[in-house]
């Protein structure tokens, strides 16, 4: 007898459909599982021999083949044992005959039959959601599933599961979580940019970032506020569509990431990696591609500190995922691609001591130590940095200053109008801030005035920018007017713009 049952598997964010057969025939007593298993797969039939049995069903002494189709395509993780489970079931008359092609079924059992919480059922449901099935999974992902926007049913244990094929008229799907309960904005009152005392450049240069979606380089002295800056940045993000929730929330699920509790992320991520992370960590990767820390950080922040510590190859890699805003990871099991549309914040001494150009600490480098100490960011590299900021040390007397920094609530209210400005202007061409604009939007929304122009040519000749440098300072430049609500790009808007790019000139290139 041979029973067919649904499930799912992950290739990236690609899900794959897979039909589990079993067969089982009289013979010697063995059991084999087909289909390109990884070893994950291999050891289910120990988990789901032992379960049926703690569960109080009958594990029959036969000749038991499991097939996993396509058998071409790897399979990888304990998501198969539930189907694997119902499948034995009904090819030995245990379980009464129904219409398994209704369902989807996907689960880790235990050892006493309980089903535990598995990985990428998010983006399992959304592919599924316009089909005519119904998932079947661990009650730990019944929220996930229906926000996918399939019928979704969660269960404790395998029992349940048989309880419910055999009347399933008298279980209700799981409930699209309320939203609006779910935390947002819940940042701790020492990330706050009224805590920062002074710092006045750096603080509108973050600004402006957030507001653009610009990436940001902040190089200072140890000690400086680099971090507490970039720390405090979550603060004054402009809060998540729902779509990008559910972007979100899918690399998570995939990832093994996501909260308990918590079908739904919020909050936008902020990704803080060492700098002795690996370049798979970092961009992604393994036997079977996952996503790094930039897919991880996808509509949120990456926040790399002590940038040229990183290993050469890491910071090379991020330049085409930072240009094409999804990176590409390549093995010979699979080529999957992950989004990571991110703000990345780099934080950088100027030297190996820390205080090349320091008013008050003498530095102990050599300008040759110094200079090849920056060389580790190539130009390429540097060059993908729209904004570039010298974070100065913080004087004594601002320390004790008694008024009040702005506070991150304020800043936030100018930066979620920028956007909503931006919003309106791109709604029609598939991007969402002036980071992401074209060549042609930038014809169609970066018109300059004649003198602005000519600001700019003599600018362009005397630093040498390049054109991609141009580009660039023409966002941050429409950026700066969206923050002060001006339809055109004005001298002034222009003029700050290009104090931000001046760094890589002044401090590699001296």
């Amino acid at each position: 007898m041979l029973a067919q049952i649904n499930s799912c598997t992950l290739a990236g964010l690609t899900v794959h459909a897979i039909q589990i057969e079993v067969d089982a025939a009289g013979g010697v007593p063995s059991w084999d599982i087909v289909g390109l298993p990884d070893t994950a797969v291999k050891e289910s039939k120990e988990r789901v021999r032992t379960a049926l049995k703690n569960a109080g069903f009958d594990f029959p002494p036969r000749r038991i083949v499991v097939n996993l189709a396509p058998a071409n395509l790897k399979k990888e993780g304990p998501i198969f044992d539930l189907a694997i489970a119902i499948a034995i079931l009904g090819v030995t008359e245990q379980l009464p005959i129904c219409d398994f092609s209704k369902y989807l079924f996907l689960g880790e059992l235990g050892l006493d039959g309980s089903l535990r919480k598995v990985k990428g059922v998010l983006p399992i449901s959304l592919a599924k959601q316009n089909d005519d099935v119904s998932l079947i999974v661990p009650a730990d992902n019944g929220a996930e599933g229906a926000v996918g926007g399939t019928t979704t049913y969660g269960f404790r244990n395998l029992q349940e599961v048989i309880a419910f094929l055999q009347a399933p008229e008298q279980i209700t799907p799981e409930k699209i979580p309320d939203i609006s309960s779910l935390s947002e904005n819940n940042f701790s009152e020492h990330h706050d940019f009224k805590n920062i005392k002074g710092q006045y450049e750096a603080r509108r240069a973050l600004e402006i970032a957030v507001a653009g979606g610009h990436n940001i380089l902040l190089v200072g002295a140890p000690g400086s506020g680099k971090t507490m800056l970039a720390q405090a940045l979550p603060s004054i993000m402009p809060p998540m569509t729902f779509d990008e929730q559910v972007a979100v929330t899918t690399i998570y699920s995939i990832s093994g990431l996501l909260p308990a509790k918590q079908p739904l992320i919020t909050e936008r991520p902020f990704r803080a990696p060492h700098h002795s992370a690996s370049q798979a960590s970092i961009i992604g990767g393994g036997r079977i591609p996952h996503p790094g820390e930039l897919s991880l950080a996808h509509h949120g922040i990456l926040f790399m500190d002590e940038f040229p510590e990183y290993k050469k190859d890491v910071l090379e890699a991020l330049r085409q995922p930072l240009e094409d805003q999804e990176v590409t990871v390549s093995r010979v099991e699979a080529q999957v691609t992950f989004p990571c549309s991110l703000l990345l914040v780099a934080a950088m001494n100027p030297c190996p001591c820390g205080y090349f150009n320091d008013p008050t600490h003498e530095c102990s480098c050599t300008p040759l130590q110094a200079q090849k100490y920056r060389n580790r960011i190539s130009g390429p590299l540097l060059d993908r940095f729209d904004l570039q900021i010298e974070v100065l040390p913080v004087q004594f007397q601002e320390l004790y200053q008694t008024e009040e920094a702005e506070s991150s609530a304020d800043i936030r209210k100018r930066v979620i109008k920028a956007r909503q400005i931006q919003q309106e202007r791109y709604q029609s061409k598939n991007i969402f801030c002036n980071s992401q604009m074209t060549l042609k939007h930038q014809r169609q929304y970066c018109q300059l005035e004649p003198k602005a122009k000519d600001f700019l040519e003599q600018a362009f000749k005397k630093l040498g920018l390049s054109a991609r440098s141009h580009n660039r300072i023409l966002k941050v430049a429409r950026t700066i007017a969206d923050l002060a609500q001006e339809e055109n790009i004005s001298l002034a808007h222009l003029a700050e713009a290009l104090q931000y790019r001046t760094l890589d000139k002044t401090l590699w290139h001296q």
